[in-house]
């Protein structure tokens, strides 16, 4: 039974509420207002793709999806760079339906694919992205530079 649909602007404010649990467990500081601007702002300016899970009208989890480009392949390429699940709802396969979710995006749109990053001590995902049919690379290495800026 599908549960998930395209965010739509009616959903701002639950989204938000789940955005600021999904940051919350990255310990970052709760910040709802700034989690609904941001989330409005990604829906207004179409620079993001989020899918929500809903169990009877209440928002469960979320992907949102970025587009980036390869290159050497000369194609787009999705980021699914956030995944959550509210902790009350997991192990109802949520997150299985959210990453179909992103595949039919990446199917629809022509990409080469979905890439994502997840910590070594997440079990959960590292579970969870083989069994959906990801394959982790071990030949590269990620790095990050940081604007200290911000």
């Amino acid at each position: 039974m599908k549960n998930t649909r395209k965010a739509t602007f009616e959903d701002i404010s639950q989204l938000a509420e789940l955005f600021d649990q999904y940051r919350i467990f990255y310990h970052k500081e709760s910040d709802i207002p700034s989690a609904e601007n941001f989330l409005k702002e990604r829906l207004e300016k179409r620079d993001s793709e989020v899918f929500v899970a809903e169990e009877a009208g209440k928002l469960t989890g979320f992907v949102q999806l970025y587009p980036i480009f390869s290159s050497t392949r000369m194609q787009r390429y999705w980021l699914l760079n956030d995944l959550y699940v509210n902790e009350n709802y997991r192990g109802k396969g949520y997150s299985k339906e959210l990453i179909e979710e992103a595949k039919e995006l990446c199917r629809l749109s022509d990409a080469c694919g979905i890439l994502l990053e997840t910590g070594k001590n997440n079990d959960v995902g590292n579970q969870l992205y083989p069994a959906c049919g990801f394959e982790r690379y071990d030949s590269v290495n990620f790095y990050e530079w940081t604007n200290k800026i911000n």
